[in-house]
């Protein structure tokens, strides 16, 4: 089985070089792995990693302005050849020793769609913000209630879909309105989905945190607008 890795990637010229070898290093036995790099025209030293990296990866696909993690990962699903596609965040906050537990599901023919749960684990979770967690659970209950679904973490990163599936729908959000979105979407085809605990190693700000209060009030419209207005 192939499964393609969509990395998108802003700003992460001391991480992105670690995270591919990390993902090229995991066995995942019976996975034929396929890595497809995203760049989302950054600004700091990552084009130059990227050309080093040119022939260790499958493919590297470049944004000539900043878009959005949405927007890369659109851009990266073309590219994808593997039965199945999966998110990897290009920083050091998911490990993908993880990808193991996830695609257990999906190698024994039980699942379409896995999320992982930084919330179901027994592994190991750095304690940062209060706040970020009340308002991962409230955007996870109210995704839950418009889609029927009984998610413990709608906004994980790691998630990995049937490609089939993730092409039969029209994905619109350009920044992290990609998470409540392709949730609320994919819920609609009523596929077998999966939920399995990982780590979680967040980031400080100062470390390199993009998502803000902002993202949070447009995934509150994201699930409201594709799970009740725009059903498309």
């Amino acid at each position: 089985m192939k499964v393609s890795f969509i990395i998108p990637i802003y700003n992460e010229e001391k991480t992105v070089a670690l995270i591919v070898a990390a993902l090229k290093a995991v066995d995942l036995p019976g996975v034929e792995k396929e890595l497809v790099l995203v760049d989302d025209a950054s600004k700091d030293g990552t084009r130059q990693v990227l050309k080093s990296l040119e022939g260790e990866v499958a493919t590297i696909l470049y944004h000539d302005v900043n878009r959005g993690k949405g927007a890369a990962i659109r851009t990266g699903i073309p590219a994808c050849t593997g039965e199945f596609i999966a998110i990897q965040d290009a920083d050091l906050e998911y490990s993908p020793n993880d990808f193991r537990a996830m695609l257990k599901p999906v190698l024994e023919g039980r699942a379409d769609v896995v999320f992982g749960s930084r919330f179901l684990s027994g592994e190991e979770r750095r304690v940062l913000y209060y706040w970020h967690s009340v308002g991962n659970n409230l955007l996870t209950t109210l995704s839950n209630i418009f889609s029927n679904l009984n998610l413990s973490d709608m906004e994980v990163c790691y998630k990995i879909f049937r490609a089939d599936l993730l092409r039969k729908i029209t994905l619109k959000e350009d920044r992290f309105g990609f998470e409540p979105e392709v949730t609320q979407k994919i819920a609609r085809l009523k596929c077998r989905i999966f939920e399995v605990g990982i780590s979680y190693a967040g980031r400080t700000y100062e470390e390199g945190k993009k998502i803000t209060w902002k993202d949070a009030v447009r995934a509150l419209w994201v699930i409201v607008k594709y799970g009740l207005i725009f059903r498309s």
